[in-house]
């Protein structure tokens, strides 16, 4: 179901507070798509981000899709707020292994002060996509504190 931002600059916003997060940084991601609700990003395959069997850290993948999440329930949010994420529900179908792990997260009910976001992960390996994570997100809208504005 499309939505409408109510953040005509939602997108550059968005952008901008991906820039800011040192963890994704850390992990190497990518913010790939930006959509009104709608939230891609990519990890590369890295030693650093693996477990000890050689996929990707459960760690990882949570990070992952719980940003992908939150910056989708931003992008539906208004001027002057923040998310933050206060609950969710990981499970993990399959072991991450491939060139990259995309994260996607959907906005399915927006709201005043609380949207709920599903999120899945995949395993990306030379072009094939393979479901190996998926998430239950609730994800609040934080006003009036300057120090959570994105």
């Amino acid at each position: 179901m499309p939505f409408d931002p109510q953040d005509p600059e939602f997108e550059a916003r968005v952008r901008a507070s991906f820039a800011r997060q040192r963890m994704m940084q850390t992990i190497g991601a990518v913010l790939e798509r930006v959509a009104p609700g709608e939230v891609d990003i990519r990890v590369p395959f890295r030693d650093e981000i693996s477990q000890h069997h050689g996929f990707v850290h459960a760690g990882a993948i949570t990070t992952a899709v719980d940003t992908a999440c939150g910056y989708a329930a931003l992008s539906l949010m208004p001027p002057g707020t923040g998310v933050l994420s206060i609950e969710f529900k990981v499970s993990l179908l399959s072991p991450g292994k491939g060139d990259a792990i995309l994260a996607r997260g959907r906005v399915v009910k927006p709201g005043r002060n609380v949207s709920f976001c599903q999120g899945e992960v995949f395993a990306v390996d030379g072009g094939a996509e393979k479901l190996v994570a998926t998430m239950s997100a609730t994800m609040m809208t934080v006003r009036g504190r300057p120090d959570v504005v994105d």
